[in-house]
């Protein structure tokens, strides 16, 4: 009876742990099929999942009932209870969104839940997440995820690792201050933390997990200081807190994290602005990967770099350190990538001693000397980059003849002379070759390079026409040429399958104009002598963005059909022969920014078509024999930001329309040397709102314009005429000489604060300088020469400090020359032919006379004493009162009389007192000008 008691018992347990295993499977294979079936697969999709060469295919198509959901592709159950523990849907191509109803969620035993590189459409991450309670790793990188990132997350306080990272979107994930602190405080068991690419924007709190091993915050806002804690982490291996460009560093003087376990170290654009420390070599020695790029670092490489053994990849690029590379360093057993590139560096390169390099950039340094010929033991090598630097001597094609894995090479602007004394050819594998002022004559060494596809050639000595084998060689891969500056005569034969860009800028090339293939968007063939019209056929060129014809005799119409092509940002025939009217075809599409077509011999009216060039910033027609009117239709364009309409026969007074905002971005404006009459047109000057307003930035350097094209504009500044180049960065003008305005300045002009150059001379002006102008606070050359203006300079002239140039010539002033500052470098001819004008530096006094005549003290008088105390005075005035005795006294001591010792203390009481008479002159001037 005992025993059929115990079988009976053993069979109802069985059967009940059986239904405890079937009872999860029923009920997970349905919130499976049911989580799949809210997904459609996107065959195209792609993802990081290539970059890192993980497998890319939707797993959920293996997905049915036939199977148990145990054995479906990324699912794995527990082997005891049967509950689904882990699910990986990585890189399957999933297309649809994940909200707080999913079936997902009812999956309560997940332990790993990874589904990265999928599309889920810009879907919140819901919180529900934060009730997978057992979740120990949790991956949705790069899954286009968007908002806020819940705070629930926080709630998984088993997580060991925490992937959200973003590539393709970056930033459209966000995590708060607040969450952002207390998801590092409540995962204490976390290992690894990737947050790459989320909007956090937040300082770095101190409460990390000592669990640590792999910390990836990089591009997420951070600021502030980074806390040398983090550094200080005992089992760190991965440091990513790189792209932050508003965080502060300092790197630790001794002591690293304790077991020295940090690997990977990325601190990319982390203002670190220190030496690097010696304690890198000495502390870090398991680093595979340091990239410290763009960290304002100073100061020598530490030697101890080079103990760094196991090191794989170094970058130091983009910082200021100076000084020679350490011994040792380019031999380092294990590297393969090192960048020290556009540093300041010097010294010569040391013998490679290591074959183990695959790519060395050190371009862009002041490196010396010969190229080491153990360059050619390199066999591993496949990029090498040197130029600018100054590196000297002949250089051997041989020398990279048997590197076979070379695909990049660039040696431009050193001070070398490539050879090719043995006739030997470069690698076949090449794809980018740059050999710029190298001193290049022939092609020969180019014969077996067949996979270019970026090749310049620039600044060389190649003579005659480029050889058939060569664009037989290039025709099925070349898409970058630059032969410019040479002295090529032909390229005839450029064939049609060939080029996305051609540049042959600054050579000898005659005769007609070459068609470059149709699929060409940059061609650059300025500079040399071509002698025919323009090809209609140019307009097949349909993808051209930029056509640089310029500084050629090029003759004949301008095609109309080029207003016609879309893509077409800059069109630059400047300096040439052209003649007919501008093209009237300019359509609504046109995305042109710059169209110049100065110094030809362009006639009729300027084409109202320009108006749907809605890109246009600038516009240069000036040298010509256009004959219009003010096109004021022009202040429409958005964008412009230059106008230079200068040696035309434009005429008729400048008048504006009842457009709100017009000309809202114009810097420059030129239209001198035309036939513009009436009164200067206030009502312009109102919309300028671009001169009324200084911008702080524009006087920084900026790297504006193309690689190949920047734009540039003929100015005249300081009494010269000059092409400014980057000019939408650096100028602003107003030039309206040489036409037949009348009638006074008007006061608003003074409002134009950004004004470095104004220039209203030669014309028929009246009436007094207004007091307004002395606004222009950063004014360096101002014009007024040559109207018929009168009164007196006014005094607040003397605050324009940053004033080179001033030319008031050829008027009716009168009164004294204001003082001070920048007005004691001027000199008579900024003043001549205004017969009223007193002071320095014309020959009439100004003020109180102070003669000295007769006799003196009972001596005589000197007429040759007189003649030098006025040279002295002069001399002296713009120094200073003490200055100017001194000269005075100087002179009286080598040879002049000695009774003039005796007057001095006299001669220095009268001047003080007509000084001072004089400033409350001008006091009571600015009185009556403010009132």
């Amino acid at each position: 009876m005992g025993y059929a008691v115990i079988m009976l018992l053993i069979v109802f347990l069985c059967h009940e742990v059986s239904s405890i295993s079937i009872l999860p499977h029923k009920h997970q294979t349905i919130s499976l099929l049911k989580f799949k079936n809210t997904f459609t697969i996107d065959p195209s999709a792609s993802g990081v999942c290539q970059i890192y060469g993980q497998k890319f295919y939707p797993k959920t198509s293996s997905w049915n009932t036939s199977r148990d959901c145990c054995s479906w592709d990324g699912v794995v159950c527990d082997n005891i209870t049967g509950h689904v523990i882990e699910l990986d849907l990585g890189c399957s191509r999933l297309f649809g969104t994940i909200d707080s109803n999913s079936s997902l969620f009812q999956l309560s035993h997940l332990q790993r839940l990874d589904l990265s590189s999928n599309n889920f459409d810009n879907s919140q991450i819901s919180p529900e997440f934060g009730k997978f309670s057992s979740l120990k790793h949790l991956d949705l990188s790069d899954s286009y995820f968007s908002g806020q990132i819940p705070y629930e997350v926080s709630h998984l306080s088993k997580l060991h690792s925490l992937h959200l990272s973003t590539i393709y979107d970056s930033n459209k994930l966000r995590l708060t201050t607040h969450d952002f602190k207390s998801l590092l405080q409540n995962l204490t068991q976390l290992r690894e933390l990737h947050l790459n690419g989320i909007n956090i924007s937040s300082t770095i709190p101190l409460n990390f997990s000592s669990h640590l091993t792999t910390l990836i915050l990089s591009e997420t806002g951070l600021y502030g200081i980074i806390p040398e804690t983090i550094f200080h982490l005992p089992d760190l291996e991965t440091l990513f807190l790189g792209y932050n460009d508003h965080l502060n560093g300092y790197f630790p003087k001794t002591k690293w994290n304790s077991s020295a376990s940090l690997t990977f170290l990325n601190l990319n654009y982390v203002n670190v602005s220190d030496n690097l420390p010696e304690s890198f070599g000495y502390h870090l020695t398991s680093l595979s990967s340091l990239a410290l790029d763009g960290c304002n670092l100073r100061g020598p490489i530490p030697e101890s770099l080079s103990n760094l053994t196991r090191i794989e990849y170094l970058d130091l690029q983009y910082n200021s350190l100076n000084g020679t590379i350490p011994p040792g360093m380019l031999s380092l057993p294990s590297l393969n990538t090192i960048d020290l590139s556009n540093n300041h560096l010097s010294g010569p390169l040391e013998d490679f001693k290591s074959n183990s390099l695959i790519s060395i950039d050190l371009e862009g340094n002041q490196l010396q000397g010969h190229l080491p010929h153990s360059i050619q033991n390199l066999v591993n090598l496949t990029w090498l980059s040197l130029s600018f630097n100054n590196f000297s001597g002949r250089v051997d094609v041989s020398l990279f003849s048997n590197l076979k894995q070379l695909s990049l090479l660039r040696l431009s602007y050193n001070n070398i002379s490539l050879t090719n004394d043995n006739n030997v050819t470069l690698p076949k594998s090449l794809t980018m070759l740059e050999l710029a002022a190298c001193e290049v004559k022939e092609l020969k060494f180019l014969k077996s390079a067949k996979k270019l596809w970026l090749l310049d050639l620039s600044n060389n000595k190649i003579q005659g026409r480029i050889p058939d084998w060569a664009w037989s060689n290039w025709m099925s891969s070349l898409r970058d040429l630059n032969i410019s500056h040479n002295m090529l005569t032909s390229v005839d034969s450029i064939p049609l399958q060939l080029l996305d860009t051609i540049d042959l800028r600054s050579n000898l090339l005659q005769g007609s104009l070459p068609i470059p293939p149709n699929s060409t968007e940059y061609f650059f063939i300025s500079q040399n002598n071509l002698t025919e019209e323009i090809p209609s056929s140019i307009c097949n060129l349909t993808s051209l963005v930029m056509l640089d014809l310029a500084r050629n005799n090029l003759k004949g119409a301008i095609p109309q059909c080029l207003g016609s092509i879309t893509a077409l940002q800059v069109l630059d025939m400047r300096l040439n022969n052209l003649s007919g009217n501008i093209p009237t075809t300019f359509i609504n599409e046109s995305s042109l920014s710059s169209l110049n077509l100065h110094g030809n011999k362009l006639e009729g009216k300027i084409p109202q078509s320009l108006t749907n060039c809605k890109q246009l910033e600038v516009l240069d027609l000036g040298d010509n024999h256009l004959n219009d009117t003010f096109p004021v239709w022009l202040g429409t364009l958005p964008q412009l930001k230059v106008l230079s309409l200068r040696f035309n026969k434009l005429h008729g007074p400048i008048r504006t329309s009842r457009i709100e905002n017009m000309f809202p971005k114009l810097r420059i404006i030129d239209l001198a040397y035309n036939a513009f009459s009436g009164n200067l047109p206030s009502s312009l000057f109102q919309h300028l709102k671009a001169m009324r307003t200084i911008d702080p930035s524009m006087g920084t350097s900026r790297d504006g314009g193309d690689r190949y094209y920047q734009d540039s504009i003929a100015v005249v500044s300081k009494g010269f005429e000059r092409e400014i180049v980057r000019i939408l960065f650096l100028y602003t003008t107003i030039d309206l000489s040489n036409n037949k305005f009348e009638g006074h300045i008007p006061t608003i002009m003074g409002d134009l604060i950004a004004l470095r150059v104004l220039n209203i001379s030669h014309n028929g002006l009246e009436g007094p300088i207004p007091s307004s102008l002395g606004s222009l606070s950063l004014v360096e050359s101002l014009d007024l020469s040559s109207n018929h203006l009168v009164g007196e300079i006014p005094a607040q002239f003397a605050s324009l400090t940053y004033l080179a140039v001033l030319n008031l010539s050829y008027n009716h002033l009168e009164g004294c020359i204001p003082q001070g500052n920048q007005f004691q470098t001027f000199e008579n001819n900024s003043y001549e032919g205004n017969e009223g004008l007193r002071g320095f530096p014309v020959s009439k006094s100004c003020g109180t006379t102070y003669a000295v005549s007769g006799q003196l003290d009972g001596e005589e008088s000197n007429s040759e004493f007189l003649s030098d105390f006025r040279k002295a005075a002069l001399m002296g005035y713009g120094s200073g009162l003490c200055i100017g005795i001194s000269i005075v006294y100087f002179m009286m001591s080598t040879g002049k009389p000695i009774w003039f010792a005796r007057i001095i203390v006299k001669l220095e009481h009268k001047i003080m007192m007509g000084r001072r008479k004089k400033q409350r002159r001008q006091r009571n001037c600015r009185r009556r000008n403010n009132h």
